[in-house]
């Protein structure tokens, strides 16, 4: 079937209808110097099949797919996301997930809210978890300044390898009223004991700690966590890639107050950026500091368990001078995607996800030990050390494979360096044809 143009006839018939003489009686309130002129430059219209051809082959030339091997990471990371999750979430049940403006009728939206924040209270060691930030960006710097409320401090130690991106809305969050320290890292890529300890004063809110962090190295976060406590600080521990959990020890049984971090690993498509959510837990006796809302459960009258919103500090409320933020919404479809992510894996299928992870990336790391830059320990990041990294994607790209990260556009010094990313996604064969690539490049040591 092809979209059949209107007759002048029935033009005019519908103009009559509405009122107008012509056509361009529609656009009187636009001035007419702005007014294009002339016709659209489009094609003759197309039949429904047609037109879905037509964008098929338009998103063929986009650097995504199936034919292509991702080597990127940084923050964003392919893995696998089992099908029931498009299938559950899709259901009409869900379509307008948001915040519960009436909770009391909305139990199913809470029900989902309460399960996720169980399930990430489980996933970091935490106590209690909200309802959901809008990214880990701004988790983490809702981190900062609740670290702040809380010991009524006004600095803070941040590290070097903290995720660029984080750092810039760290920044822009807390530039007017926290100092921020930045802390190098040492040799193996990660934050030095004795350097942090030096650094400790008496005006310190927090020591700010990812892991893995954005070298991807395996932070000794216990040991900072005592040094911050020592001083009365707190340890708030950020995480980009949420899927390392699931084989590293939780956050909070190394001493974290404060988890913060990006939950797109749990579930969600990269989506060329977004949207994502923010993970954000912490100890208990914080809970009336921390940003967003939090949903408990109950009983009513006869016994039958309910839920209902129990925190919810936000600015469109009464007093709202005490709000402990300004996060507008929790990102309900999404923390809905994660849930139902965590609990069809179960804690041995988030592990074995999390060990192909693991496997997969010390299987390259092995292979391409002599360009290695940090000797710390990783989860699936890892830094090398190439000539030219901007060449060398383009060369990876010709052999259909998406590579690392150059990292001198955030780090001037490191401009030989590329951060390279190994999923459960990626098969030995690409990882192999990767090898090779880099191998025969014209790039060299």
């Amino acid at each position: 079937m092809r979209y059949i143009s209107l007759t002048p006839e029935e033009r005019q018939l519908m103009l009559q209808a509405i009122g107008v003489e012509k056509t361009e009686d529609l656009f009187e309130s636009i001035p007419v110097g702005v007014r294009l002129g002339r016709p659209v430059d489009l094609p003759e219209p197309l039949s429904e099949s047609s037109l879905l051809a037509d964008f098929k082959a338009m998103a063929r030339k986009n650097a995504c797919g199936d034919d292509f091997a991702y080597f990127l990471g940084a923050g964003a990371y392919h893995h696998f996301i089992p099908s029931v999750i498009d299938t559950l979430v899709s259901r009409s049940e869900y379509f307008t997930a948001y915040t519960p403006y009436q909770p009391e009728v909305s139990q199913g939206t809470l029900q989902a809210i309460f399960e996720y924040q169980t399930l990430i209270a489980q996933l970091t060691g935490m106590e209690v978890a909200n309802a959901s930030l809008y990214d880990g960006a701004s988790a983490l710097a809702e981190a900062v300044m609740m670290a702040s409320r809380v010991t009524r401090r006004t600095r803070v130690l941040v590290p070097e390898a903290l995720h660029p991106n984080y750092r810039k809305v760290l920044g822009t969050y807390t530039g007017n009223h926290l100092s921020v320290t930045s802390v190098p890292a040492d040799s193996a890529g990660s934050m030095d004991p004795e350097t942090v300890d030096a650094l400790l004063d008496d005006r310190t809110a927090a020591v700010v700690v990812q892991s893995p962090n954005f070298f991807g190295v395996v932070e000794e976060m216990e040991e900072l966590g005592r040094l911050a406590h020592r001083r009365r600080a707190l340890l708030v521990a950020v995480t980009t890639e949420a899927l390392s959990l699931g084989l590293l020890k939780p956050p909070g049984e190394m001493g974290a107050d404060i988890v913060a971090g990006e939950g797109q690993s749990l579930g969600l498509p990269l989506s060329f950026g977004g949207p994502y959510l923010g993970l954000f837990a912490t100890r208990d006796r914080y809970k009336r500091q921390m940003p967003g809302r939090l949903v408990g459960q109950t009983v009513d009258r006869k016994d039958r368990r309910g839920f209902v919103l129990t925190l919810s500090t936000r600015e469109q409320h009464i007093r709202r001078e005490k709000a402990t933020s300004n996060i507008c919404t929790n990102q309900g479809l999404c923390a809905l995607a994660v849930s139902i992510f965590l609990s069809t894996l179960g804690k041995t299928g988030i592990r074995e996800l999390a060990e192909q992870n693991l496997k997969k990336a010390h299987y390259l790391r092995r292979r391409l030990a002599g360009r290695l830059v940090f000797p710390g320990p990783v989860f699936n990041e890892m830094v090398l050390r190439v000539d030219d990294p901007e060449s060398l994607n383009q060369e990876l790209y010709r052999e259909g494979i998406i590579g690392g990260l150059p990292l001198g556009t955030w780090f001037p010094s490191r401009r030989d360096q590329m951060l390279v990313c190994v999923t459960d996604q990626n098969t030995r064969r690409q990882i192999d044809r990767f090898i090779r690539v880099l191998q025969q490049s014209r790039v060299t040591v």
